[in-house]
């Protein structure tokens, strides 16, 4: 008889387990390039019915709860996510006040579906996340160098605390991972710096996303 853990496919490690990189071995995600002219759609959306899913990219900032089940049952998914032209890793939060282990857990949630969608032929687009500056030691572990990548300012313009954790972990995300993009969603501030693609606020059902020139 199968053991429990086996049967509710305990963390997906009967699934797939990658080698993994860094001191948590955070499964490694491959780059992407982002080539515009792309609608976005929450995945609770995308996990429904969505009519043209070659012209629109997947993302996740959304609440964790309403992408918890990729991760419980990622193979339910990955035909439809497939049939995406992107699809960005989920954001599992890592917020400050959480504590350490629950945000690395978090980052491997993450790139275990990232580098998993990937192997199934998903273009996928990294979701960069970090909390306080010590999070730097793990949180740019899988990440790859020198592609797109996603942010989302949301919640983190509210305070100058904030603004200043956001600030720090952007310019330490530019200057370890070079991207050649970044897909930004939410108020980008004026000390952002690089080639920016600014995505309308996810107010109706789809987003076009808009290249600064």
């Amino acid at each position: 008889m199968a053991s429990k853990a086996t049967s509710i496919a305990y963390e997906n490690l009967n699934r797939r387990i990658f080698s993994g990189t860094g001191e948590y071995g955070i499964p490694q995600i491959e780059p992407e390039t982002f080539e515009g002219n792309c609608e976005f759609t929450g995945f609770n959306y995308a996990r429904g019915k969505c009519s043209n899913p070659e012209e629109k990219a997947v993302h996740f900032f959304l609440d964790d709860y309403q992408f918890d089940a990729l991760w419980r049952n990622p193979d339910r998914y990955v035909d439809k996510l497939s049939r995406f032209r992107y699809v960005l890793t989920p954001d599992f939060s890592t917020y400050t006040d959480f504590p350490k282990a629950i945000q690395i857990y978090n980052h491997y949630r993450k790139h275990w579906i990232g580098a998993y969608l990937q192997e199934y032929g998903c273009r996928v687009i990294p979701t960069i996340s970090w909390s306080t500056p010590d999070s730097y030691e793990w949180c740019f572990d899988g990440e790859p160098e020198g592609s797109t990548v996603a942010v989302s300012s949301v919640g983190c313009m509210n305070s100058k605390k904030k603004k200043e954790l956001f600030l720090s972990g952007y310019n330490a995300m530019i200057e370890r991972l070079h991207p050649e993009s970044i897909i930004f969603y939410g108020k980008v501030p004026e000390e952002c710096k690089g080639n920016i693609v600014r995505v309308k606020a996810f107010s109706d059902r789809f987003s076009k996303a808009i290249c600064d020139g």
